[in-house]
């Protein structure tokens, strides 16, 4: 698994991940800071990488439907800070989903992990949620 960090999130964030996955990037490393979402995702996916951030508009899942990319992780804390960031990827990391969240669409809020996984079948015109407690 290759993984970009987005620069909304802390260098913390990106630390803790790069304990579990050693190809681990960051927009802001890569000097991409500033980059329009469109031009960022397409980099993205040209490298193969699965997303960490905290932008909502990449967990759009009429944009970037489930099975069409590498995947998307979104932190989604009550509360603005590090301190909430640093937990939820720790309570991520520590479930052992992140590898199983390749070419999904997940939500990770404190205590839960939604996810939005790719289309069964190309009949399927549903995307079904799944909801596990972390």
């Amino acid at each position: 698994m290759k993984i970009k960090i987005d620069e909304d999130l802390p260098k913390a964030v990106a630390e803790m991940v790069r304990k579990h996955v050693s190809d681990t990037t960051t927009v802001l490393e890569e000097r991409l800071s500033g980059t329009l979402d469109p031009d960022l995702w397409e980099i993205i996916q040209k490298e193969g990488r699965f997303l960490i951030t905290g932008d909502k508009a990449f967990a759009d899942i009429r944009r970037y439907e489930p099975g069409t990319h590498f995947g998307v992780l979104l932190l989604r804390p009550e509360e603005d800070g590090i301190p909430q960031l640093k937990l939820l990827i720790s309570e991520t990391l520590k479930s052992g989903m992140l590898e199983k969240l390749s070419r999904c669409i997940a939500v990770a809020t404190p205590g839960r992990l939604r996810i939005r996984r790719p289309k069964a079948s190309k009949n399927s015109s549903r995307i079904s949620p799944e909801g596990i407690t972390i």
